[in-house]
């Protein structure tokens, strides 16, 4: 039958209902999503050696006669070795297969066959373990660059590696091309069928270059595409023009704002004087000083007859943040309001009504802010907390209830993002960076120790303790699974074991308290308050306190397991002491010996700068630990890599920002294409392009 893209993968002779269904679990259902399912590294299988020869630090090929008939040997139930001798002029391999059963029918004496694998020498003997093998002359799974493809149980890379051939054989004629000609000359890529045949079968690395290149750009290139749509629509909104003086804002604040807070500020009172919507992310460093900037905003739409709403990602936040804007505000007359789930009955129902009049001015709360019943009198401004804990979603949920004029939108994110990054995941917003520290936030010092120092650690929390100071001690986050983040299967009892051990052996004299990710919420905030309060000494915490409430007593930050972090998600831990006025220390330990693992963390006991330490993060480790797990709103990248396209990324976002100032909509002929994959690629947060 002829075949084309949408040819579903079940009526392929090989695949059938059950494999149909394993393949659907990587979302590959027709010949078009295979052509869509690019390889994750490839093997070079190109050159084959002879045996002496055989380089013995990477799989490569050898040609070997088989010189003998296959021999099937149980070891035990569940375990059987297929054993093979091939000879070549240079010597003799003996390969073991491991229950493979049929190798002793496939393999037939006295035929050549092509064997991929590492190959082992000992003395004058070569050995091989479950090699790829094809009889000489067949050329499918040898003599080429071969790709490997993610995988789900079930289907192998040869079964893959023959769905993606038969595609790239049979739907390339007519692939539609997406970039405009005049686009491809000038940043010169090559054309749409050469790039997906190239790179799932490329005839040498060069054409693999050439062809991701292209992808890379295309991909980056419709995101930015999106993005700057997104942005020019906001742009076109009109919003509430308000007028706020940074001087006289300055004069209620009970210190001198620094020159970065006061650009934010500037930056800020720019946007609400413009008739146009704010949409600005401040972006600036653990205790950078963003709440007196957000508390500008507030102030400048209060005073112009708004009200605003600012969102936390947690209720101990939320508190902290109403408790902050009170001191702040209300001598300025600015009548601060706390909406959280926690608050109930007739004292919310005095709240929604207060609000609904217009009898509150600035209303701090979770997601409840947004929930139905809540109606704003005036809503003029939103501020969210945390960016990347809210959904662009969310954003807009809230955005609607300003009524017909949209209010502005601040964005205030304490996760230090390298500029060119921050392009890509905040592309629908201003940026404004706040770099500098306010006077008197001292440096955390930070020291990197081995397990063999545990004792002087333990006895220097103790140490701090008597002096009447609080200690985090944090654990790699425990997965839905109950193992560990990448490392040994301990489970959620073993992290709870840890702070029972430290209770009753370690520091009996102590009050010890513990927190993670899998309690309850309330039971999460009892206990963080608890410690807010003073009441516990050491609080042994998951990553939940990353992002946590402000205990200016607290001053040592111990991290076990270091080395699981990432060093931005290791910054923002020890952006958790440091917060009052004593003298606060981080410590990072580590079992590990591995060079590469210890100089990391080297990096960070080296600079107290985030932005410095997230470069250095995105250079190794790439741009998902920033976020972890958490959604940042934006669409799954399959063939861009920030750390190493930054080049083609901002060659990318030039042209789409160039392309869409001209065609705002995507509505010229040449553009219908372009625009469908646009809203494709958004089909998740479709509500944005609507």
């Amino acid at each position: 039958m002829p075949l084309s893209r949408e040819t579903a993968l079940t009526d392929l002779p090989g695949v059938g209902p059950a494999r149909g269904k394993k393949l659907e679990k990587l979302g590959l259902r027709t010949l078009g999503d295979v052509l869509n399912h690019l390889p994750q590294r490839y093997e070079d299988r190109r050159e084959c050696y002879a045996l002496r020869d055989a380089p013995q630090d990477r799989p490569c090929c050898v040609c070997a006669v088989v010189a003998e008939t296959p021999r099937v040997s149980y070891i035990r139930r569940g375990l059987s070795l297929v054993k093979v001798k091939g000879v070549d002029e240079t010597g003799t391999v003996h390969i073991t297969f491991f229950n493979q059963d049929y190798i002793r029918e496939a393999v037939r004496r006295g035929e050549s066959y092509i064997f991929f694998g590492t190959v082992e020498r000992q003395g004058n003997l070569f050995l091989m373990t479950n090699p790829v093998f094809e009889r000489e002359g067949t050329a499918r799974t040898t003599g080429l660059i071969m790709p490997v493809y993610p995988l789900t149980a079930g289907i192998s890379n040869n079964l893959m590696a023959g769905l993606t051939r038969r595609a790239a054989d049979s739907c390339l004629d007519g692939l539609p091309e997406i970039l405009p000609a005049g686009l491809r000359r000038e940043h010169k890529l090559c054309q749409t069928q050469f790039a997906r045949k190239n790179i799932h079968y490329p005839d040498d690395y060069e054409a693999l270059a050439i062809a991701r290149r292209r992808l890379v750009f295309e991909e980056l290139f419709v995101l930015t595409c999106g993005l700057a749509q997104l942005k020019d629509r906001r742009a076109a909104g009109a919003g509430r023009v308000m007028e706020g003086d940074v001087e006289k804002f300055a004069a209620l604040l009970p210190f001198p704002p620094t020159g970065a807070q006061r650009r934010a500020m500037e930056d800020i009172a720019a946007d609400l004087r413009s008739g146009r919507a704010m949409n600005r992310l401040v972006q600036g460093d653990v205790g950078s000083g963003k709440t007196a900037v957000a508390a500008f905003g507030a102030w400048a739409a209060v005073k112009n007859g708004a009200q605003c709403a600012l969102m936390a990602p947690t209720e101990l936040l939320a508190e902290q943040h109403a408790r902050t804007m009170e001191a702040l505000l209300a001598p300025a007359g600015v009548r601060v309001a706390l909406l959280t789930g926690s608050v109930k009955g007739r004292e919310k129902k005095a709240l929604l009504s207060a609000l609904a009049a217009g009898e509150t001015d600035l209303v701090v709360g979770t997601h409840a802010l947004f929930s139905q019943g809540v109606e704003y009198h005036a809503l003029g401004l939103v501020i969210a907390d945390e960016q990347h804990r809210f959904g662009v979603a969310q954003r807009g949920a809230l955005a609607e209830k300003g009524g017909a004029v949209p209010p502005h939108i601040l964005v205030m994110s304490a996760t230090p993002i390298p500029r060119t990054l921050a392009l890509i995941i905040y592309g629908d917003l201003d940026v404004s960076v706040m770099d500098e520290l306010p006077p008197g936030r001292t440096p955390v010092d930070t020291f990197l120790v081995g397990e063999d120092k545990r004792a002087r650690m333990y006895g220097f929390v103790r140490k701090q303790v008597s002096e009447g100071r609080q200690v985090y001690i944090v654990c790699p986050a425990v997965e839905e699974n109950g193992g560990w983040e990448d490392g040994p299967g301990m489970d959620l009892k073993a992290v709870t074991a840890y702070a029972g051990e430290l209770r009753e052996r370690v520091f009996p004299e102590l009050r010890v308290g513990f927190v993670h990710g899998r309690m309850k919420a309330r039971e999460k905030e009892d206990v963080m308050g608890a410690f807010h309060r003073g009441e516990l000494d050491v609080l042994v915490s998951t990553t939940v306190i990353e992002v946590g409430v402000d205990v200016p007593n607290a001053s040592l930050m111990v991290i076990e397991n270091a080395e699981r972090f990432g060093l931005s998600q290791l910054h923002q831990l020890r952006g958790r002491v440091g917060r009052g006025k004593h003298k606060s220390y981080c410590v990072l330990v580590t079992a590990s010996r591995g060079e590469t693992a210890r100089e990391r963390l080297r990096a960070l006991c080296a600079t107290n700068d985030g932005f410095q330490i997230a470069e250095e993060d995105l250079r190794l480790r790439g741009p998902g630990d920033f976020f972890g797990k958490r959604q940042h709103g934006l669409p799954q990248l399959k063939v861009a890599d920030f750390a190493a396209d930054m080049e083609l990324l901002k060659e990318a976002r030039e042209a789409a920002q160039a392309l869409v100032a001209a065609d705002p909509e995507l509505k010229r002929p040449a553009h219908r294409l372009l625009r469908k994959k646009v809203r494709e690629l958004f089909q998740d947060n479709a509500e944005l392009f609507n």
